[in-house]
């Protein structure tokens, strides 16, 4: 495919999902979003009963289905009680690295759709109040969110509607820089969410189609680990596409796609793999097969809840995944090829 032409498109798409607020469970507003977008391009939407987002793509061979997915869902925080002084106290949606959230601004949206402002704090936040400000461990337990209202007590933020339970989002701070670099929290996994709309653009674009009937899901509960539970029974291969890791002795890079060939759930299909990295050596796409050691994706779920289907896992190299992440259009770029020539689009 000429992708000279989609980069831009790509690199917007990630910023408009970025800028949704999407923790696990409150995902309603960026799947809408998503299903805008995808209804803009032409393609019909569907849900699950556990709202993801479905697309089907008919292929030029009817005699197997194949899947491809990525998830819309992010880390993010809770109101698990208010205290005597009008504090949020928290609870964490998925595993965001907690000490990279100290000093972070979010909102709080109430059931009743108000939303209010905040900044994720140490409980000794002051270095000249507190002696151990520099040194307070940074857990549920000693952090908290301030927020933005003239509150002193408990009741004065329930009279704003604020109860246990509110989520609470982190503002992703979201930067595309005029080298490519795409810096944000979520790129995990908005950026591969990004890729699949990208590649359905070039396919409503240009008329070409997958060689065999596609689903395509966005998944919302990945990252409390039961968003893939349930894609069709009939798949027969499902292509995850989520970040890839970067760091230590691992191979991949911020401008590759990588490969993942076993995470902590184990292996990933034997001959899947294989299939995908020799699409990439073949056609030049810049690639890196890795074992990923603290990871499990939408495939590991499926499996576990007694899906048949042989699965691999691709997408563009991720530093600092769960903190301030980055990737690069070029690891994006080359995720997006490789799931076309996956798909064998002509």
């Amino acid at each position: 495919m000429d992708f000279g032409n989609y980069q831009d498109f790509m690199l917007e798409t990630a910023r408009t999902l970025l800028s949704t607020d999407s923790p696990s469970g409150f995902t309603r507003r960026v799947v809408e979003k998503t299903e805008t977008i995808l209804r803009g391009l032409g393609y019909e939407t569907s849900y699950s009963n556990k709202g993801s987002l479905i697309v089907h793509v008919p292929g030029r061979e009817h005699g197997k289905r194949v899947g491809l997915c990525s998830h819309l869902d992010t880390l993010g925080l809770m109101v698990r009680s208010i205290g005597e002084k009008g504090e949020l106290n928290l609870t964490k949606i998925g595993g965001p690295i907690l000490p990279t959230l100290d000093g972070e601004y979010c909102r709080i949206y109430t059931r009743d759709d108000r939303v209010y402002t905040g900044t994720v704090l140490s409980l000794s936040p002051a270095a000249h109040v507190f002696d151990d400000a520099d040194s307070r461990t940074r857990d549920e337990q000693n952090m908290y969110v301030r927020i933005d209202e003239k509150v002193k007590n408990a009741a004065d933020v329930r009279a704003l509607g604020i109860e246990a339970g509110d989520y609470i989002c982190i503002d992703p701070k979201t930067v595309v820089t005029d080298r490519g670099f795409l810096k944000s929290r979520f790129i995990d996994d908005k950026g591969s969410a990004a890729c699949l709309i990208t590649l359905l653009k070039w396919m409503a674009d240009t008329g070409e189609r997958p060689r065999y009937d596609t689903e395509l899901y966005f998944t919302v509960y990945e990252e409390v680990g039961h968003g893939g539970a349930a894609f069709a029974p009939d798949l027969i291969e499902l292509l995850v596409v989520d970040m890839g890791c970067v760091g230590l002795d691992l191979t991949g890079t911020e401008y590759q796609v990588s490969i993942c060939a076993k995470d902590s759930g184990g292996p990933y299909d034997y001959e899947l793999v294989s299939r995908l990295a020799a699409l990439a050596k073949e056609h030049g796409v810049d690639y890196a097969v890795d074992v990923f050691p603290h990871y499990t994706s939408d495939a590991t779920v499926a499996w576990k809840a007694g899906s048949d289907v042989r699965a691999a896992l691709i997408g563009p190299g991720v530093h600092a995944s769960h903190g301030m992440e980055r990737t690069h259009a070029d690891g994006m770029r080359n995720t997006v090829e490789l799931m076309e020539l996956y798909l064998e689009c002509q």
